[in-house]
Parts: C-alpha cells; sequence; structure tokens
C-alpha cells in the first residue's frame, strides 16, 4: 500500500525531478519471462501531433509480484502537470493495487486507486465516494491510463487467452481487435508490428501496435481531443500511425454505416406532422413535407399535397419537424460522433480543430462516399511560436502564415482558426491570405493582441468564447488585464453595450460564444451534471471521468461564476437582438447534449425566444458559412437536413431534447439504433 502522505511535498522540486527523469530515460524491450525484472522505457506524449512530454516507466519483480511505476510530465499549452502511476500485479499478471494521480504545481490529487483486499475490491475515483464490488477478475483502466500501466493490459489480455472481452474497474470492458501485421521503418531497418483496435478504454476505439513479445509501441487515442504516444526510439514512424489510426476509424464508419443506412429510398414523404419551418413562429399543422434525391420539392398541407408513386411514406402524425441543427464549435475527433450527432438531430457541424489527416477524411467518407454523419465544415488550427501553442500547425513567420492558408485552401477548409499564441502581424497575414482565397477567419482573440476589437480590426470574421468576445466591452483593456469574472466585477453601461453592438454590426462579427461550457465549469464541487444537462447521464461510460465527472468549485467561487455568465448572457441576448449574428456551439462540453444545454442558455438568461434560439443553431450558422440559401430552414429547393421531434419547441425550448428521428443527405433515420452504435443509452 502507498502512503498518499508522503506525496505532499515541494512542487517544484518534484517536478524539476520529474523533468530530469524524463530526459535520462531511454528505451529497452521488455523481457518476456515476468520472472526477475528489472526494465525501464520511456514513451513520448504527443496532442496533436505536437510533442508535450513524455512518459517514463520501470517494471520491477519480487518474490511474489511484479511492481510498474510511470511518471509523467507534460507542458500542455504552458501547463506544466505530471502524472504518476503505480500497479502491482501478481505473477500470472492479476492486479492486486493500482494509484494513478496527478501532479500539478498547487496539488496532488488521486485520479483512481483500486486496492484488493481479503474483503473485495475497493475503488476510490475523484470527485466520487469510495465504493466497493466483489469482483473477483479485473484491471484498472481509465481514459488517461499511462501508457507504461496500459501495456500491462494487453500483456494480461493475451494472458488470458486473447480473446473475447475482460472486466475492468471502476466500470465497462475491454476488447481487442487484431487487424493486421505492419512493417514501420526504423533508423533504416525493417520492424514488424501488430496492429490492433482496442474497444472500452476511450469512447470509440483506440489504435494500438505492439511488438513481437506484445509490448506496447504505439497507440493514438480520441476522447474529445487526438493523442499520440510513441515509443522512444520509433519517433520517425508518427505518420505511420496516424495515418493508420485514420484507416480504422474510417472502417469504423463504414461498417457504422453499414449497419445503420440500410436501403434508402430516393423519394421520401413525411406525412401529417407539424412543421417548424425555422422562419415563422408558428408551428404548421397536419403538414406533408417531400425530398427528393435530399431536397425539399414539395410542402403543404397534408389534404393537398400528392405522393408521387414509389415515394416511401414516412407517418410522422404528433410529431414536429424542424430543420435540422448545427453545432459550430465541434471537435469531432472520432467517428462515434457521426450517429451520435444524428442521434440528437445534428445534421451540421463546423469542427472547429483536428488533426488534418482524420478531419479531411471523415468529412469526405460523408460528403463523397455516403457515410452516415453530419455534414462537416471544417476550420483548421494554426498557432503561433512556444511552449504555449497549441497543435502542430504554426504560423510563426510571414512564410508559415501563407502555408498555412495553402495547406487549408487546398485540403478544402472554409475557415483558418486563429489559436491563442498568433502574433498580431501574424494574425493580419492569415486574415488577408485567408480571405484571397475566399475562407473566413475565425476563433481566439490572440494573447498578443488582447481585445476583440482588436482581433477584428486584425481581419477576424469571428470569434469564439464569451469571455474573450465580451473584451469588446472595454477598447482599452487585454483580457488579461481584466481579468477572471469580469463581467460580474465591473460596472457596465448602456453606452459601452450599444458601442460595442455598433462595432460588431459595422464589421458583421459572427459571435460562437459556447456559453454553456460556462455553465458546466461554474458548477459547485460535488454537484452532479445531470442537475444542470438532464441527458448527461446517457454518456458513454469511457466519458464519464471527463465529462460527467467534474471537480466543480466551492460554493462562493461557483455563485460568482454563474452571477458573471448570468450578466454576459444578458448582454449577448441585446447583441443578438440587435442583430449581431450568434451561433450555437458546444466545444464537446457534453456531447452532443451541450448544444441543447446551449440553447436554454441563450432562452434562460438571454432572453431569446424559443425560434430565436432554434435560429442561433439552424439559418444564422448556415448564413455565416455561406449556406444560407442551401440549408438552415424547411423550405422547397433546400437541403431536406430535418430533426424530428416527439414534441414542438416553440411551445418549450426544451422539447428539442424530443428527436425520434433525423434526416440528412435523403437518407431517414430513426435516434434509438443510432445511440446504440455511439454507446449512448436511450432513455427506457
Amino acid at each position: 500500500m502507498i502512503d498518499k502522505n508522503k506525496f505532499k511535498l515541494n512542487k517544484a522540486s518534484y517536478l524539476l525531478k520529474l523533468a530530469v527523469l524524463l530526459l535520462v530515460t531511454g528505451c529497452s524491450t521488455a523481457p518476456s519471462k515476468w520472472e526477475n525484472i528489472q526494465d525501464e522505457g520511456s514513451f513520448l506524449v504527443y496532442r496533436r501531433q505536437s510533442l508535450i512530454g513524455e512518459e517514463s516507466y520501470s517494471i520491477t519483480s519480487t518474490k511474489d509480484s511484479i511492481i510498474v511505476k510511470s511518471l509523467q510530465g507534460e507542458n500542455e499549452r504552458g501547463r506544466i502537470t505530471g502524472v504518476e502511476a503505480e500497479l502491482h500485479l501478481d505473477k500470472n499478471l492479476k492486479p492486486s493495487f493500482y494509484l494513478n494521480r496527478r501532479l500539478t504545481s498547487n496539488d496532488t490529487i488521486v485520479n483512481l486507486e483500486v486496492k484488493k483486499t481479503s474483503e473485495g475490491i475497493s475503488i476510490w475515483e475523484k470527485n466520487r465516494d469510495f465504493v466497493k464490488t466483489e469482483t473477483k477478475d479485473f484491471f484498472p483502466v481509465h481514459s488517461n491510463i499511462p501508457a507504461g500501466i496500459e501495456m500491462m493490459l494487453y500483456h494480461y489480455y493475451f494472458q488470458q487467452g486473447g480473446t473475447g472481452s475482460i472486466p475492468i474497474l471502476p466500470r465497462g470492458e475491454i476488447t481487442m481487435n487484431f487487424i493486421q501485421e505492419d512493417i514501420v521503418t526504423i533508423k533504416g531497418e525493417k520492424v514488424p508490428l501488430k496492429r490492433y483496435v482496442v474497444d472500452g478504454i476511450n469512447w470509440g476505439g483506440r489504435t494500438i501496435w505492439v511488438d513481437e513479445s506484445n509490448n506496447l509501441v504505439a497507440l493514438v487515442k480520441a476522447n474529445t481531443q487526438i493523442r499520440e504516444y510513441i515509443k522512444k526510439g520509433y519517433e520517425e514512424a508518427k505518420p505511420f500511425f496516424v495515418q493508420g489510426n485514420v484507416e480504422e476509424e474510417m472502417a469504423a464508419l463504414s461498417k457504422f454505416t453499414k449497419d445503420l443506412k440500410g436501403t434508402q429510398s430516393k423519394v421520401k414523404a413525411f406525412v401529417g406532422g407539424n412543421i417548424v419551418d425555422g422562419l415563422s413562429n408558428v408551428a404548421k399543422e397536419d403538414m406533408t413535407l417531400i425530398i427528393t434525391d435530399g431536397t425539399i420539392s414539395k410542402i403543404g398541407k397534408r389534404s393537398e399535397v400528392e405522393i408521387p408513386e414509389g415515394a416511401e411514406i414516412v407517418d410522422v402524425k404528433g410529431k414536429t419537424l424542424i430543420p435540422g441543427l448545427w453545432d459550430m464549435h465541434a471537435h469531432s475527433n472520432q467517428v462515434d460522433w457521426a450517429p451520435a450527432y444524428l442521434a440528437g438531430g445534428i445534421t451540421t457541424i463546423r469542427d472547429n480543430g483536428n488533426e488534418l489527416e482524420f478531419a479531411t477524411s471523415f468529412r469526405d467518407a460523408i460528403a463523397k462516399e455516403g457515410a452516415i454523419g453530419p455534414d462537416i465544415l471544417l476550420a483548421g488550427m494554426t498557432d503561433g511560436a512556444g511552449i504555449q501553442g497549441n497543435g502542430v500547425v504554426r504560423a510563426r513567420t510571414e512564410q508559415e502564415a501563407k502555408e498555412v492558408a495553402n495547406l487549408y485552401f487546398s485540403n478544402g477548409y472554409k475557415q483558418i482558426k486563429i489559436y491563442s499564441s498568433v502574433s498580431e502581424e501574424l494574425t493580419k497575414v492569415l486574415a488577408e491570405e485567408g480571405h484571397k482565397r475566399g475562407m473566413s477567419i475565425t476563433g481566439h482573440v490572440p494573447n498578443a493582441i488582447g481585445n476583440a476589437r482588436g482581433a477584428i480590426e486584425a481581419g477576424m470574421d469571428m470569434l469564439s468564447h464569451r469571455s474573450r468576445i465580451l473584451t469588446v466591452l472595454f477598447p482599452n483593456k487585454t483580457v488579461k488585464e481584466l481579468g477572471s469574472y469580469y463581467i460580474s466585477k465591473n460596472d457596465i453601461s448602456q453606452k459601452q453595450i450599444d458601442d460595442a453592438i455598433a462595432f460588431l454590426l459595422k464589421h458583421k462579427t459572427v459571435l460562437d460564444p459556447t456559453i454553456a461550457l460556462d455553465v458546466a465549469r461554474g458548477m459547485t464541487k460535488g454537484s452532479v451534471l445531470e442537475s444542470i444537462e438532464p441527458f448527461s447521464d446517457r454518456i458513454a461510460y469511457e466519458l464519464f471521468e471527463g465529462k460527467r465527472f467534474r471537480t466543480g468549485l466551492s460554493v462562493k467561487r461557483a455563485e460568482t461564476a454563474k452571477a458573471d455568465y448570468i450578466k454576459a448572457m444578458g448582454i449577448l441576448g441585446q447583441f443578438y437582438k440587435a442583430g449581431v449574428p450568434i451561433v450555437a456551439g458546444t466545444d464537446n462540453i457534453v456531447p452532443v447534449f451541450g448544444l441543447y444545454l446551449e440553447l436554454e442558455t441563450y432562452q434562460e438568461y438571454g432572453g431569446l425566444t424559443p425560434l430565436e434560439a432554434i435560429k442561433t443553431a439552424t439559418i444564422i450558422p448556415a448564413t455565416a458559412m455561406g449556406l444560407g440559401d442551401k440549408t438552415g430552414t424547411l423550405e422547397i429547393g433546400k437541403e431536406g437536413d430535418i430533426a424530428i421531434l416527439d414534441r414542438n419547441p416553440l411551445e418549450d425550448i426544451s422539447n428539442i431534447r424530443t428527436v425520434s428521428a433525423v434526416v440528412t443527405n435523403g437518407n431517414y433515420y430513426k435516434s434509438n439504433p443510432l445511440w446504440k452504435a455511439a454507446d449512448f443509452i436511450p432513455a427506457e
């Protein structure tokens, strides 16, 4: 047993020790026997293909047990953290103890502790109470399991027979599916590896490679961001591993499509439903809507519309048809998003920062090959110089900025997304180069500019996140100078609001507030996510740690946070009423369901009507992306993207949650099978 108190030490010295460990560790091959082990190695840690840290591990044996230790250090956008883990196994690789803790400059946080005793298994999970179970066979697994520990999971799996599934704690099970033998070139030599897809650790499969001794060599995973872990010495094969994961993701999407799409008629008649067209504040009752080859060809009273011979007739009596919804701040890093989004009535997303190889393949599979999923519009992320930069695509010089614009334009991107570390000068270059190519510019207010007005004047067309957006109220201050919760801490006059509105209207700026993110982050410690988003308990179990289980704030700080976002939303509501385009986006706060929370917050605190809230997720984003003449409302000649609801959302915006079917790209799907495909569980 490990004494937790011994880790209450000077964090600066600990992180220094961690850094030294990362520098001196090397690469070695784990032994094939579990006796007299003395082994160590390291994995390089990448986020969106950018190196952010390193993990060192050791495996040693005693008379009766095997002890695995892991120490991981990261500098992720300037946030220096460490993760320390220890796993105890018997000689049959059955676990008896696991402890994983996160180290920061301020605190030590236990992520997961699993301990076997004579009375059973005790489990301590971050933000949860101790629980006990009588499970006999298990392996401790969580979504951020260190690679060195994960390697032992696979050895355990193979020792258990290497087929089927094995139970894991705190929840779920894993399976490994052998894909193929691969050959990578390392220092001029051909090295054989075995490729597997592992299900049950993160949402969607992770692709892994093991060597001939079943030692883990590389893995690519994504819950809501893509990470690559590559054993030191194999890093030159990173492009191969990235592409291999793309191949497996597309294979999974192909299976979703085969299982769920079925045979679709070219002509579909939706008969007897009520229609909220996205323009009128009235639901038109007892209507028929016909879609021909994916386009709305007829809309009218059921008694007046002739249904073409051979059409597939769908009875929607008692249901309400609305335009398919948009999520304008998505990060769809695995294909499980495809059926999940459709099941939530979301037929178009703007992917607001992703790995190019995956994002373009995902988009093209849907657009060009007919795979199941929402239409995907891509915003290509770029950041500036320095350790605080995000991702591998950087604009550190004028030449690099031009190359970024060419990269994204040549790959069919609609936008360039500017992240926080881009300089003011290069923001202007990116905007100029993007505009030349017909792309618009979106993203964060860069730190070097610090204020929304400066970012807009530098050429940005759209801005994300209300904390940076509302610096527009304070023209002479930066977001850093304003500090946290600056909206609630400052008296804001109507003149400030009116001046900001005039500025935004003049520049035709589109705003992406992601206010639901603030609502979730402002929860008190110990409260459950379902208190603000009632569908949170439906999310896949692999997402529980980072999405459903949240740390929360102290009561006092939560009160301040809530006052801040309520006041902020009131101001954003005035922006909307004055004609400033506001688009709904989630930033993945609660997968799929975060969009409902966003719209409800617009109504509750921004004063928007249900129709106005719906427009932020339909015609306004469609228009902002240059597609308002093709989609965003239910009109003859527009794309037949439709969400079918059990209840009318004009009566109550929360009815937006009652999606039971969706139509996109001429295809009709009921929701429940899609939830299952995406590991979402429908309510009974």
